[in-house]
């Protein structure tokens, strides 16, 4: 147990630096931006790897008694939080979390303002309910509660940022995914980003359950497993 949350303090850690402006401009600044973003995310991947090794060394304590459609939860949300990851991560968004820096935010933020952390929290729920054991409501849980917990705090640092010019930006999303459709009565838009998002989410989602990737790098088939 001391391993796991030893892990998970250093892979919280190492994902508040992008976080705070001033900690991420200076590394820039020192090393330029294509070797920050190679080298973080080569440092991520370990941390990741670490993370996980440390939750599949702890004793399997199940929950509750897992059914066929605590699988179809996580076939949902775990795709849907995998497109907004990707498509977060490459459209321009000055209002959150992106690797672009332009100020013009692209159509991911229809959905809402903060995909990024709406889709790592999406992902990780939807694996809570079809583990049902303790390990991963601590692992997936916590990637949760970060992701959501950063909400607040990125959207007060984007109004200080960008000070009246927020509204303008603003105006037409949300934080609650989709509820910018519901009640400005949006036409969704669809972006070059949020297409090739949808096509990278769509091949992985079927080489991970249908191609033996999730068994490979996991260890367990979910399709043979709920099938």
């Amino acid at each position: 147990m001391i391993a796991f949350f030893s892990a998970f303090v250093v892979f919280l850690l190492l994902h508040s630096i992008p976080a705070v402006p001033s900690i991420r401009s200076e590394i820039i600044a020192r090393v330029g931006r294509p070797i920050y973003f190679a080298g973080y995310s080569m440092v991520s991947v370990v941390a990741l790897a670490w993370l996980f090794s440390s939750a599949l060394s702890l004793d399997y304590i199940p929950l509750w008694h897992v059914r066929p459609w605590h699988a179809v939860v996580t076939f949902i949300l775990a795709p849907m939080g995998g497109f907004l990851v990707l498509a977060g991560l490459t459209s321009s968004n000055p209002l959150s979390v992106s690797i672009r820096s332009s100020e013009e935010p692209g159509a991911v933020v229809q959905i809402s303002r903060h995909p990024v952390l709406w889709g790592f929290a999406l992902w990780a729920l939807g694996h809570i309910a079809a583990n049902g054991d303790l390990r991963s409501v601590l692992l997936f849980g916590g990637f949760a509660l970060f992701s959501l917990a950063a909400i607040p705090m990125i959207e007060n640092r984007a109004k200080r940022r960008l000070g009246e010019r927020w509204q303008s930006l603003a105006a037409n999303t949300s934080i609650v995914p989709l509820s910018g459709f519901l009640f400005a009565r949006q036409q969704p838009v669809i972006d070059l980003p949020m297409s090739i998002a949808a096509a990278i989410a769509t091949a992985l989602t079927v080489w991970l359950l249908f191609g033996g990737g999730h068994a490979l790098l996991f260890g367990a088939d979910p399709v043979v497993i709920f099938g």
